[in-house]
Order: structure tokens, then sequence, then C-alpha cells
């Protein structure tokens, strides 16, 4: 088994990460940190953002409602916000990913080009239909959250903002938790797929949909929200709410009130946006947890991560330094006689991708054994097994430019470059 500073090392050289930072929670503490590649600050200090961590906030902000009388989860959202969409589903609902919501608001990807208020997120959504019925099946959707997050700005009174500082972060003491990033601060990249190279992502402000993805934290604080899911607090909810929170709610969904619940029955949340990964899993009966970040979205497995990082810690692995491989660098400019080889080659039938990483040609066969959603032709219409479509948008010639599906845009090179 490999010490903690191992294997935080293995996961940025595999996804390619710029910086990557993680810690250890234990007693309610932090028992260790560490960072590898090029952290911009103290490594339990520096700011990254936490994605859709975020809607376990927004979770805890409502069943604190709850618990003070002002809402009840089977009751529809229309009780709480008349004009929201799908407003006969139920909050119990919308928090399990049970309700049947679509997974994306209408218009352009809100977690790279933002959102406004919720009265141009309700218009924009008004017409747009369920996906299945309540109850049925697990459909994660962040629109979800952010209707969530106006009902606890309605039924608390206060913008969801300011309900999130004065009802949790403060409470926790979690001073370097945020709505927009305070410094010291990550940048967040996108790491090019064939090159290594580096291009930054904006800080977006999802506005209507921060509660489904918004907030900036770090190491140390992220380690006291583990402590608090672990423990409960006086002033924020205690422990027997937030045992409920991490029960499942439809059978089979790994789901419950906010809360993700991993196979093997640990507790946390993921999150992504542009350029930038997060996640947190606490072990209820060993009384630990495991916090990560990332600044890009080129491949780090958070649970299984998680799960080696908190059975070393079981199994008493040392919590010092560990001497390791070099860290994965981003390169810094592609040689003009290699820019021109790489991309993708076939020996006969057989494909094959030329990429440039740590300074050589990495020749590396594109086996697809899985597909990523399988699509049929329906009504003229590309729709997938998860009865979303896929469309086909061509230019002015009438050429396929890109597909879209669920406002992600996939292009035949790069960035659409």
């Amino acid at each position: 088994m490999s010490a903690p500073a191992t294997l935080l090392g293995q996961a940025q050289r595999e996804g390619r990460l710029p910086s990557m930072v993680g810690g250890l929670v234990r007693g309610g503490e932090l028992a260790w940190c560490g960072g590898v590649g090029e952290v911009p600050g103290p490594v339990s200090d520096t700011q990254y953002r936490i994605g859709s961590i975020t809607k376990t906030l927004t979770a805890v902000l409502l069943l604190q409602a709850r618990e003070a009388g002002l809402l009840r989860l089977d009751a529809p959202l229309s009780t709480y916000v008349p004009e929201a969409p799908f407003g006969d589903r139920t909050l119990r609902g919308v928090l399990s990913h049970s309700a049947g919501l679509p997974a994306e608001p209408a218009g352009a990807w809100w977690e790279r080009y933002g959102r406004g208020d919720f009265a141009s997120l309700a218009v924009e959504n008004a017409d747009l239909a369920p996906m299945a019925d309540e109850g049925v099946e697990y459909r994660y959707s962040n629109l979800g959250f952010g209707l969530l997050g106006e009902v606890t700005a309605r039924v608390l009174g206060a913008s969801w903002t300011s309900l999130v500082q004065t009802r949790i972060l403060d409470p926790l003491g979690m001073r370097r938790t945020s709505y927009a990033p305070v410094a010291p601060r990550a940048q967040g990249w996108s790491v090019a797929h064939l090159t290594g190279e580096l291009c930054a992502e904006p800080d977006s402000d999802t506005g209507a949909m921060a509660p489904a993805g918004q907030l900036w934290s770090t190491v140390a604080d992220l380690a006291t929200y583990a402590g608090f899911v672990l423990r409960g607090h006086p002033d924020v909810l205690p422990l027997a709410v937030l045992q409920e929170a991490s029960t499942e709610v439809l059978p089979g969904s790994g789901y419950g009130l906010g809360f993700r619940i991993s196979p093997t029955g640990l507790v946390g949340h993921t999150g992504t946006m542009p350029g930038f990964m997060a996640s947190f899993f606490c072990d209820r009966a060993a009384g630990t947890a495991y916090v990560g970040f990332a600044d890009a979205t080129t491949g780090q497995r958070s649970l299984p991560l998680a799960t080696a990082m908190l059975e070393a810690l079981a199994a008493g692995e040392s919590l010092d330094p560990q001497p390791g491989r070099v860290p994965w660098r981003p390169t810094a400019a592609v040689p003009a006689d290699v820019a021109e080889l790489l991309g993708p080659w076939c020996w006969g039938e057989r494909a094959f991708e030329l990429r440039w990483n740590d300074e050589q040609l990495e020749l590396v066969e594109l086996r697809g054994d899985v597909a990523y959603e399988e699509y049929h032709l329906h009504e003229g219409r590309w729709t997938g097994t998860d009865r979303t479509e896929l469309e086909v948008v061509r230019g002015p010639a009438g050429t396929v430019e890109r597909l879209v599906t669920e406002t992600y845009e996939f292009t035949r090179t790069p960035s659409g470059r």
C-alpha cells in the first residue's frame, strides 16, 4: 500500500494536472495535507473551485429550513416558488435527483458562460419537458439545484449567497470559502489533449445556478466541512439529520438528500467546473475523510483516489512526504517538427493517436471499448438511451460543424480550433 503523498503524486501525473492538493481528516481535524505541481500558495490555504460540492451546502440550508418547520420536503416546488419550472416536483425528489428533471438548464453551457438572475432562469426553462416521472429513476440535474437555491431564499428570507455565509460558513469558521475567488487561488486550466499545453478557463459567475456549483474553497476549509458532516454542529445541523441526508432516497441510486453515497458507504460529493475538479468523501465508521482539488479537468478519478487515501490512513501509512517521480509539467511550447505529427493515425483499420507528453512522443491505440452514449434515430432525431438528444449543427455550406447535447458541444478538433 502506498503512502498518501505517493498516491497524490501518481494521480497528478496520470491525470496531467498542473497542480493537485489533498488532505486527510481524522478526529475532526486535518491530519495531513500535501500538494503536487505548481500550487500557487500554501497547500492548505489556496482556493480551488469546488463545483457540485456546493450542492451539499444548498442541501444543508434546505434541511435547516425543514428542521425549523419552514418547509416540507414532500411539498412541490410551486408551494414555495410559484413560478418555478417543474413546480409539481417535490423538494425531496429534486434534492435526490429522482424528480425526472433535465440535467442542464436551457441555453449556453452555464458552467463556463454563467447565468443571470432567477427570474431569467425561470422564463428560459418554463417550456422544458421533464425527462421522467418522479420517483422512477435517478437523473442527475444541475437545473434542479438552481431551483432549490431559490426555495432557500424564499423561505429563509435572504439571498442564497448570504444564507450560505451566515448559516454555514460563519458558524463552522470556514473563512476561506467564498462565492468569488480570493487570493491565493489557483487558476483553472484546460490541458490540450494532444500537446499538454495550457489554456486558461474563465471564472464564471453562475448567477441563479450558483447553488449547483459556484463556490471556492481550500483544503483546510473543506476538511472543516468534512468534520461537520461526520459529527454535526449545534449551530448548523445535528448528526442525525446529516445521517438522514446521506441515506439513499431511491434504492440503488447512490444519492441521498444532496449527498452521494459510494458503493462502499463513503459519503460526500465530487465537483467539476471548467478548469477544476474537487472531491470530499467521509468514512462515517472510521471517523475519517479525504478532501482533494485539482486545477484542470483532464483525468482525476476521484472516488478511487479517495478510497485509496482513506485505506492508507487506516493502515497507518506514513503521513510524511515521500520521494516519488517528478511531477507532470505542462508543455511550454511544442516544437514545430513535432506539431505536424500529432493527431490520429491508422494502421489498416486500427486507429491510433500520436501525442506529445513529457517531452516525448506517445503512440496510443484508440480502442473505444465502452460507448460514452448510444444514440438511435427516432422521428428524425438522434435520441440517446437516457432520452437526451444529439443535435447535429451544420454550417452555411451544409457541412457538419459540431454536435450538441444538453448544452455540451463536441467539435472535430480540440476546443473547436
